[in-house]
């Protein structure tokens, strides 16, 4: 099935709506946009020391990807797999202390770097070992203590994060201190990618968010597109919680309350005074997601002020509409609709961008 939206936001129109309702879309879309990209790997604060070893679930409920983190006594981490290249059992279930890596099945034995070290009964096998016997490494780049990964590397990590990176690059990333108890997870009874539209735009903050509608200065609120990630600027009104910007900032002499980014295809990086929200979009299904709000603080004093503040009730809030246009995708009368040029321009640049991948 293919796909087209038109680049120009004028003429184009939203993807079909059978990406929302159709199954082998959504199955397709774990190959061509999930495996392909970025994704969130777990905080490198996790490391320990030399020989640390973190199994972990890459996009649990979609891919499903069994990885690990490991540590050597040089103390290089890499992201494994966690998949024994012998007859597929997964090899480390908790986090745990090893020398190597044992497989629970049939005793092959790996180094925390991956590399294949013995297996017992296979004296006579020819042409063994080989390259295939190792655990894959995948790519791991770290931002601030945040990790990141990618089965298959489509585009370089730089491309997609380096825009917010020099947008952003006076924020203390070192400083941010990642708070469990003030992170959450979320249950959306709605399809992954109409969760992201819906952050991609400020048109409904005045019809679904009285409170944060408060904060910000809706007739300034602006969208920049990048090519794989795109800013919406919060600007806040007279005497609300802002960033103090240094005059290197691109938006020094602006009172900018947040800086909503999001990232291809499932990831928020929300910065407010305060710190940073990590907001992980998870699918689990057409109609069932799963959203992960990481938080990471920098300065508790401006914890619950200004656009970073009530959260959680702007969340209930957009769960409750996205739901309602969950049902309607489904309808057999709407198939899509039109963007609003001066509005929509991130929704518009998701659409293109899950075309182009679907249609690879």
């Amino acid at each position: 099935m293919d796909f087209f939206v038109d680049p120009d936001i004028r003429k184009a129109s939203t993807i079909d709506a059978r990406f929302y309702t159709d199954q082998g879309v959504y199955d397709a879309s774990k190959e061509r946009i999930f495996a392909n990209s970025w994704q969130f790997a777990g905080i490198a604060n996790q490391e320990s020391g030399a020989g640390e070893v973190f199994p972990f679930t890459l996009l649990e409920g979609c891919l499903d990807e069994p990885l690990m983190l490991t540590t050597d006594e040089a103390g290089h981490t890499r992201c494994l797999s966690n998949v024994c290249t012998h007859r597929g059992s997964v090899l480390v279930n908790e986090h745990c202390q090893l020398r190597n890596i044992k497989c629970p099945y049939h005793g092959r034995m790996f180094g925390l770097d991956g590399k294949f070290q013995s297996m017992p009964e296979f004296q006579e096998v020819q042409n063994f070992p080989t390259e295939a016997d190792n655990l894959q490494n995948l790519p791991l780049e770290r931002w601030g203590n945040m990790l990141f990964t990618t089965i298959k590397v489509g585009v370089p990590f730089r491309a997609v994060f380096g825009d917010m990176m020099a947008r952003v690059s006076w924020f203390p990333m070192d400083k941010l201190v990642y708070r469990h108890d003030l992170s959450k997870e979320y249950h959306v009874d709605a399809h992954w990618a109409l969760y992201c539209e819906n952050y991609l735009e400020g048109f409904h903050i005045p019809f679904v968010h009285e409170g944060l509608n408060k904060e910000l200065d809706f007739g300034s609120y602006t969208t920049e597109l990048f090519r794989y990630s795109n800013l919406q600027l919060g600007i806040g009104k007279a005497g609300e919680n802002c960033f103090e910007l240094p005059e290197t900032s691109v938006d020094y002499g602006k009172q900018v309350a947040a800086y909503y980014f999001w990232v291809f295809p499932n990831m928020m990086f929300n910065f407010y005074p305060w710190g940073l929200s990590l907001n992980v979009v998870q699918p689990q299904g057409i109609g069932k997601t799963r959203v992960s709000f990481l938080t990471y603080v920098c300065d508790e004093s401006k914890l619950e002020q200004g656009a970073g503040s009530g959260l959680d009730k702007v969340e209930m809030e957009d769960e409750a509409i996205v739901a309602q246009v969950q049902r309607g995708v489904r309808s057999v009368i709407y198939s899509k609709g039109r963007f609003s040029p001066k509005r929509e321009q991130g929704p518009h640049h998701f659409h293109v961008l899950l075309a182009d991948f679907l249609n690879r």
